[in-house]
């Protein structure tokens, strides 16, 4: 008898949680591209281990005429080789239906980060904006949290589970734990050591009300931050730079600004942790443009004479 759909969807959750290490959010995304293929062979009366290749070729053509982005749809073959790889490995399959197949065309989209003026705006607007609404203590630990974001391009998924054992602001480091469970040293700037330090002795103490926690960044009585809080501290803050921003796009700004300073791609990927130089290298297109702005505005020759 064949096992089920949600058989092997709960071998191969385990299978990526325990083995492959990775995180519960790319664990539940996993599994969300995974259903949708499903319900789509559930039509043909075909279960996850009767697939097919010209399955997995109806299905890419069914993502297109819905409409679905290149990107989007490679994600979801992205999860089918995976899911299939491993199905074939554990003998539940002879033969992958994804062999061959060629990956749907992904449109380069550029990441959005903000201007360094925006930046300087953004991170000097918490004190302020804070000491009416806010604590002080909050305005204090909005400041450094979003320095740190800035610093080292963490994500916000990083950033809520740092702890305080992780800091070793001595040194001008941070232990940041990220996808899968690897650990990487993000070095802090100055001005965010300066903000940590003054959030350790002002702030967290009075936030945490005499209870203890392992969370870095806490709330009051030492609670970790959620996810949707800081995506609501960084889109207020960022209502002083003009424009509405996110936390992901403080980490594409410290990418961007850093190769727009002359830092090699290499050193960008370590520090945000990206597994593949691939996708590091999207920064080079944004320095492209920044450099040709420049040319435009300067270079005695760069504009069309009359």
């Amino acid at each position: 008898m064949l096992p089920s759909n949600e058989d092997v969807l709960a071998l191969f959750a385990g299978y990526l949680r325990i083995e492959r290490g990775l995180a519960r959010l790319s664990v539940v995304a996993y599994g969300r591209d995974l259903r949708q293929f499903a319900g789509f062979l559930k039509r043909r009366r075909r279960t996850l281990v009767e697939t097919c290749r010209q399955d997995v070729r109806d299905y890419l053509g069914h993502l297109s005429h819905r409409k679905i982005d290149g990107r989007s749809a490679a994600r979801q073959l992205s999860a089918l080789r995976q899911f299939f790889k491993y199905l074939l490995l554990d003998g539940h399959l002879t033969t992958d239906p994804t062999l061959n197949i060629e990956s749907p065309r992904q449109w380069r989209v550029l990441p959005k980060s903000l201007a360094r003026a925006e930046v300087e705006s953004m991170l000097s607007a918490p004190a302020a904006q804070s000491a009416a609404a806010f604590s002080e203590e909050r305005a204090v630990r909005d400041h450094a949290l979003l320095e740190v974001l800035y610093a080292g391009g963490l994500r916000v998924s990083e950033i809520a589970g740092a702890r305080l054992e992780d800091l070793k602001l001595d040194s001008g480091y941070i232990l940041v734990r990220g996808k899968g469970d690897k650990e990487r040293i993000v070095p802090l700037g100055r001005a965010a050591q300066e903000s940590l330090a003054a959030y350790l002795a002002k702030a967290r103490g009075k936030l945490c009300q005499g209870r203890d926690s392992a969370y870095l960044f806490v709330a009051r009585g030492g609670r970790p931050l959620g996810r949707q809080r800081l995506w609501q501290l960084v889109g207020r803050a960022s209502l002083a730079a003009g424009r509405h921003a996110s936390p992901h796009m403080l980490r594409h700004s410290c990418a961007t600004h850093m190769v727009e300073n002359g830092a090699d791609l290499r050193t960008v990927q370590a520090l945000l942790g990206h597994a593949d130089i691939s996708t590091t290298q999207v920064y080079t297109h944004v320095a492209m443009e920044h450099l040709k702005n420049v040319y435009r505005a300067h270079h005695p020759r760069a504009k069309r004479r009359p």
